[in-house]
């Protein structure tokens, strides 16, 4: 099984993250897709960005869904020295076109509105979903098949509701049900149960965080037909483990480094 290399971001400790250079510069490096994050903006746009507000990578404030799509068009990004850029937040169509003109794939993280990842763990694996941008999955399917992409691209979410909804509309659309190491704690749970949440949530693929991902995973994910992803793995040493594990997708901050212990620098 051949590991392919997402690049976090846009390859976030590179270049400004989420912006139209990291995503280029990714894709021309060698990842074979590139990472990002979605909300919803308040006319119904799709900006291109981690957080909630737009404090941290701007040099703006304020809450991204009560901004426009012109509003943060003019938002400058900073780079990973925290230092204004040239770089603008993007919209969801702008770096599906650089993706397409590229010939890569590309992983859709949806956000959820309000500080949370928009879904409870509590024992026993019982999981509530909570609050999520109503309508944006429909809008991100649209824009994928606008940009001719929707082959090469998965749908990201650690809100359950946000995968149903997905799956719901595109059936054949790949998704992937993102858990925390935090979420595990709460249901206490064994890593490898994160299999079966994804299947009871009709997810393709579950996407942990790398330091869940050990052999039980491995095993139980290709019993059940599920691929797995492991995110945000920066160190080398790491990165050569879940390789030899045979992870599907791996998710680097650091493309550079993840192609060296890929053998493909």
């Amino acid at each position: 099984m051949t590991t392919r290399l997402a690049a976090h971001r846009g390859g976030a400790r590179l270049w400004p993250e989420n912006s139209l250079r990291g995503f280029r510069e990714s894709l021309a490096l060698g990842a074979d897709l590139v990472e990002l994050d979605v909300h919803m903006a308040a006319d119904g746009a799709l900006p291109v960005i981690h957080d909630a507000t737009l404090r941290r990578t701007t040099d703006r404030l304020g809450r991204v869904r009560n901004r426009t799509a012109g509003e943060l068009r003019r938002a400058r990004l900073r780079g990973p020295d925290r230092r204004l850029t040239t770089e603008h937040v993007p919209m969801l169509e702008d770096v599906l076109a650089v993706v397409a003109a590229a010939g890569g794939g590309v992983l859709v993280e949806v956000k959820v509105p309000g500080r949370g990842l928009g879904v409870r763990y509590f024992p026993r694996s019982r999981i509530r979903a909570g609050a999520r941008y109503k309508g944006i999955e429909e809008r991100i399917i649209t824009a994928l098949s606008h940009a001719r992409v929707l082959e090469r691209a998965n749908v990201m979410s650690f809100n359950p509701a946000v995968i149903e909804h997905a799956r719901q509309l595109m059936p054949r659309l790949r998704t992937t049900l993102l858990v925390s190491t935090m979420h595990v704690r709460l249901a206490r749970a064994r890593p490898a149960d994160t299999v079966a949440w994804a299947l009871k949530f009709g997810a393709t693929d579950v996407g942990l965080k790398h330091t869940l991902v050990d052999e039980s995973v491995v095993v139980a994910a290709r019993a059940s037909g599920v691929k797995v992803g492991a995110w945000t793995v920066n160190d080398e040493p790491e990165m050569r483990r879940l390789i030899a594990l045979g992870v599907d997708v791996l998710t680097s901050d650091r493309p550079d480094v993840a192609l060296r212990a890929l053998g493909r620098a």
